[in-house]
């Protein structure tokens, strides 16, 4: 099968970089970037870390609303789709990026494939919700990270076949995990020791965008005693600067920013901090991944077992829950909750029966 994959972002890179050379082993796949992305260590380092394989097509659309960016990813991604005319189009998550090729699939005729179907946080306020709610609902297979998510997709009666295949990130994280673990010698150059500081991510527009909850989030990275490596996002530090507050964080003295970091990097910095302090989905998932405790600056997640096991904390931007969550003994169990590190196998095998689907 002729297969176009829209990638846009750095999970997503991640969980190309698990599928597509096993899917490529069997089928023809084009491989498209939006460019939602565009800074170079938050792309370009993928393809040479994890060997994702270079993109065929890169539309170079960033920046803009939600509304704006999605519906330019649309209009570039139906001239893709119409020149390819392949026989499916394989998004991942919840970006804009997927629900542009998922629109531009569907009102082709095309089938769609969603990588990470069915998780829901139940907040239709946040764009990756409403993004992964319709992606659900325009897809011809949905594959599953987990069982909750199976079980989502019952109750909203989905018309696509829906298979557990399980999270194909953990495929690259056991993959990656004895080579970040091994780095140790690589945290002096952020100047933390194993265990003794807290790695934190911000990007979410609800946290970022508004510049009173902008306020509480330095509020909160500052209020921590422990140093806090905090890899800036573009887009953070450019909303940092409309609001005047990058300097606050930048004369903190328990706050190294860094630029945004690669893998590799990341996952070095992960596997050996105390806690995560993240409003990113992935992050969270990569800190239940690699055993490390979850701080997340949110209500609400889509990645509810890792608030169920305890390996999760939501404080939204409550200071004093966020520094009594870093005082919490770890939990006594870790379970497998995403897969046996071979989703990305199933993944493939599911959409080379597709045809039984009649696509």
């Amino acid at each position: 099968m002729r297969i176009v994959t829209v990638i846009g972002n750095r999970p997503q890179f991640i969980k190309a970089a698990a599928v597509s050379q096993l899917l490529r082993a069997e089928h023809s796949e084009i491989l498209v970037h939006t460019g939602q992305h565009y800074d170079d260590e938050l792309s370009e380092i993928f393809i040479r870390e994890l060997g994702l394989p270079r993109p065929d097509r890169e539309l170079g659309i960033a920046g803009g609303t939600n509304t704006s960016q999605t519906s330019r990813q649309l209009a570039a991604l139906e001239l893709v789709v119409g020149e390819i005319t392949p026989d499916l189009v394989l998004v991942y998550g919840d970006t804009n990026s997927t629900l542009a090729g998922a629109l531009a699939a569907a009102q082709a005729g095309i089938a769609v494939v969603h990588v990470e179907a069915g998780m829901r946080s139940f907040d239709r306020t946040m764009a990756e919700e409403v993004n992964r709610v319709v992606t659900d609902h325009l897809s011809t297979l949905l594959l599953c990270p987990s069982q909750v998510a199976v079980d989502n997709l019952a109750r909203e009666g989905v018309l696509g076949t829906v298979e557990l295949v399980g999270d194909v990130m953990a495929d690259i994280a056991r993959l990656m995990a004895p080579r970040a673990r091994e780095r140790t010698q690589a945290l002096a150059g952020w100047g933390v020791e194993p265990g003794g500081y807290v790695l934190a991510t911000a990007h979410r527009a609800a946290n970022v965008d508004d510049p009173q909850r902008l306020a509480l989030l330095v509020d909160l990275l500052t209020a921590i005693e422990l140093p806090v490596v905090l890899p800036l996002h573009p887009r953070t530090r450019a909303r940092l600067e409309q609001a005047g507050l990058l300097g606050a964080l930048e004369s903190a003295p328990t706050v190294e920013i860094t630029p945004p970091l690669g893998y590799l990097d990341f996952r070095t910095l992960l596997c050996s901090a105390r806690a995560v302090l993240t409003d990113s989905g992935g992050a969270q998932k990569e800190a239940y991944f690699a055993a490390v405790p979850a701080i997340t600056m949110r209500d609400r997640t889509e990645w509810v077992e890792t608030v169920e096991t305890g390996w999760n904390v939501l404080v939204d931007l409550d200071k004093d829950a966020a520094l009594a969550a870093l005082e919490r003994p770890l939990p006594s169990e870790h379970p497998e909750l995403y897969g046996d590190g071979h989703a990305a196998a199933r993944v493939v095998s599911a959409i080379s029966s597709i045809s039984a689907l009649g696509s």
